[in-house]
């Protein structure tokens, strides 16, 4: 979601991020975190298919199977 409006809502399996300190992968089950990304691509998997959205920078929580991203875009 960017400040404006939620970009992208589904179901995945494993999402990359762009983090401050270095590129990370979710997949499930993922200890809660709460952190900053940077300028990169927001990579996801939904059913086989992958996806992006590319990123300025931002801030993603991970916590009970869900990953929020609050991004510029």
């Amino acid at each position: 979601m960017t400040p404006e409006k939620t970009l992208v809502e589904k179901a995945v399996s494993k999402v990359s991020l762009p983090g401050s300190r270095s590129a990370f992968m979710v997949l499930r089950n993922h200890a809660p975190l709460i952190t900053s990304l940077e300028k990169g691509e927001v990579k996801y998997d939904s059913e086989g298919v992958e996806g992006s959205v590319a990123i300025a920078s931002g801030f993603v929580e991970v916590k009970d199977n869900t990953v929020t991203v609050c991004a510029e875009v």
